[in-house]
């Protein structure tokens, strides 16, 4: 491991404060590669949400501008990172399988650096059981400190130490930071962080913390940067958009947010993920009807149609109020498309309470949904339910909840047949070249022939069939 001295300076910014150490990681590298005409190379590994994925495109942008280049594989990597997740336990148990199988690279390559960031670093039993089984790790950090990364590295190329820096709560947000976003016509866009609702199976509050909400003029000035440089499609990101601005010292609500943007000049699409029944306003139905810019698709997460579920979930609506709610809906935006969580095998489901669900999305006719069997997290009030459902009952009600939805999925695509929608063509598909996919409005997957120069434009397709999840057509 090579050691430089360490420069001490005060810089009371932050982001100076980081610049600084950019710097000095940067001439770091560029001194190796000057000696040998290679560039040192990152690869950062993300599971987990929407947010996470956007978290790891800062970070790529965070290193490629220390000087790092990205790798395609982990044998030709000088720096890896997992950003991971903490929703469902098969998440950690593939993090700590891939920690696992690096043990034999940082043998074959001592200065390899191994880094573990995101939602399972922010829980202490996580990071101890990191620390304890795989000491091969050398810097350890959580979701509120990326900004921090520069000077995470720095600290570990200069002493060879373990690095662990877990902000657990921060009211701060740091802006300025940039993104190596996946795609040059569609991005992600944070506008709030974290969550207060507390949900009794979600640990997201507590590894992101409490909701805090970026300034609108933060997020309509990286709207508009976005739009100059050609971006045609927003994701709007956050755990509960419906709660943002609460925290603002302005009143500002999201409905204005999605107003304001609407009226950015190149921006063509608006999404945003994901909504909250319990908060989901008047005045946000009435912007999504009136606004032309945003997609009439709404991620609303039921979880159970069962109403001693819900109030055990803690989830503050019932079923009435969530039907009702979708009726409304449906009444100023005909053409909406809903879609939905869903988790089967909550502690203390009885079938009745599972019968509920089923009738719930027969009413609802959800487009599409994602379905998920409870996972008990450590941390969470859910784990200490007594009345766990046994794995078999599970697994048997999640296919009888399959082959409800998957009926309902397949009449609702029979509407598109023969006729003609928009698409933003996305990328090539990954089981024949020679056909392209896309999205519509109503954000359906649709695949269809074309040239792969149509990627980033928007096209008129006609649809010949459909299946389950998706549409095929032409280009016309």
């Amino acid at each position: 491991m090579n050691k430089r001295k360490n420069i001490n300076i005060d810089i009371n910014s932050e982001e100076l404060k980081q610049q600084h150490y950019m710097e000095q990681v940067k001439q770091w590298n560029d001194e190796y590669f000057e000696k040998t005409s290679r560039r040192r190379k990152h690869l950062t590994v993300t599971y987990g949400c929407q947010m996470n994925e956007h978290d790891s495109e800062e970070i790529s942008w965070i290193l490629e501008s220390m000087g790092y280049s990205p790798a395609d594989n982990k044998e030709d990597s000088d720096l890896i990172i997992y950003n991971t997740c903490s929703v469902r336990e098969n998440a950690d148990l593939k993090v700590y399988g891939q920690l696992g199988a690096l043990k034999a690279l940082k043998r074959e390559k001592p200065d390899i650096t191994i880094a573990v960031c995101g939602c399972m670093s922010q829980q202490e039993s996580v990071r101890n059981f990191i620390m304890d089984k795989f000491k091969h790790v050398d810097i350890i950090f959580g979701t509120n400190n990326i900004y921090k990364l520069p000077q995470l590295i720095n600290s570990h190329l200069q002493t060879g130490e373990t690095i662990v820096d877990i902000i657990e709560e921060s009211r701060e947000i740091v802006e300025n930071i940039d993104a190596n976003r996946k795609y040059n016509f569609k991005a992600f866009v944070d506008i709030m962080y974290g969550c207060n609702n507390f949900c009794s199976y979600c640990i997201v509050p507590y590894t992101r913390g409490r909701e805090k909400s970026r300034i609108p003029e933060n997020i309509l000035k990286e709207i508009e940067l976005l739009a100059q440089k050609g971006y045609k499609e927003i994701t709007l990101l956050g755990q509960n958009v419906n709660s943002y601005g609460k925290n603002l010292e302005t009143p500002y609500t999201f409905a204005q947010l999605l107003r304001d943007i609407n009226e950015v000049d190149g921006i063509e699409r608006i999404r945003f993920m994901t909504s909250h029944p319990k908060d989901l306003s008047d005045e946000l139905i009435h912007a999504m009807r009136d606004c032309d810019k945003v997609c009439k698709h709404l991620h609303l997460p039921v979880q159970s149609g069962s109403d001693k579920i819900l109030r055990n979930m803690n989830r503050k609506y019932t079923k009435e109020k969530y039907l009702k709610l979708v009726e409304k809906i449906k009444r100023e935006i005909p053409n909406i498309v809903l879609t939905t969580d869903i988790i089967v095998g909550f502690p203390g489901e009885t079938e009745e309470d599972f019968k509920e669900t089923l009738d719930l999305v027969k009413k609802v006719k959800y487009d599409s949904a994602y379905t998920f069997l409870y996972s008990m997290r450590e941390g969470t009030i859910a784990a200490k339910h007594e009345e766990q459902v046994p794995d078999n009952i599970k697994h048997e009600r999640f296919q009888r909840l399959l082959d409800t939805l998957y009926p309902i999925f397949y009449e609702s695509n029979k509407n598109y047949m023969n006729k003609i929608v928009k698409v933003l063509v996305e990328d090539i598909s990954k089981n024949d070249e020679s056909m392209l996919n896309g999205r519509t409005d109503s954000s359906k997957l649709v695949h269809f022939k074309g040239d792969k120069d149509l990627i980033g434009t928007f096209v008129n397709v006609k649809i010949t069939d459909v299946k389950t999840f998706t549409l095929e057509g032409h280009i016309v």
